[in-house]
């Protein structure tokens, strides 16, 4: 065999193990999921609680819960008209309510007055880069508590009042 064919075998070699090497080595962190999609946000009353449930296609992704002092639109910031002293603001992060097309998978309301013993009201204040966020009022302060829920996919935020039940 001539050299320049030896050497040119060689580069192959070494290109197609190299090749091997990186996607072996790729960590399993590297798999992109698809972005989860927001479809539905739906309330109940309990005897000691309220609940809030956000309903996804796809994983749950992460969620933050934060007070705020007052609630607006994301991007716009023009205020949401709920009325309460108080109020949280849910953030999930990364998710969309909508398609790669644009169009809505979003289905539950976009702004609600509720009449439970805690929650007065339910928005969803934005979806916009990566960012879905829901708004909600009370009357008082709110104890709150909250997890995931799988099969289906679901975000669900508890808030305490007292025994209505009794």
């Amino acid at each position: 065999m001539n050299h320049l064919r030896r050497r040119q075998l060689v580069a192959l070699a070494t290109g197609a193990l190299l090749t091997a090497g990186i996607t072996l080595a790729a960590p399993a962190s590297a798999v992109v999921r698809p972005t989860p999609l927001v479809v539905n946000a739906r309330w109940g009353g309990h005897c000691t609680y309220d609940r809030i449930v956000i309903d996804l296609r796809g994983h749950v992704p992460g969620v933050a819960v934060t007070r705020v002092p007052r609630l607006v639109q994301d991007g716009s910031g023009k205020p949401v008209p709920l009325a309460g002293k108080y109020f949280l603001q849910i953030s999930l992060h990364p998710a969309a309510a909508h398609n790669r097309a644009g169009d809505s998978t979003y289905r539950g309301p976009k702004l609600v007055k509720i009449y439970l013993p805690q929650l007065k009201g339910l928005a969803m204040t934005g979806d916009f880069e990566g960012y879905v966020t829901f708004g909600a009022a009370f009357h008082s302060k709110p104890s709150f508590t909250s997890f995931k829920l799988h099969g289906p996919e679901r975000f669900v935020l508890d808030v305490a009042h007292r025994n209505v039940c009794r």
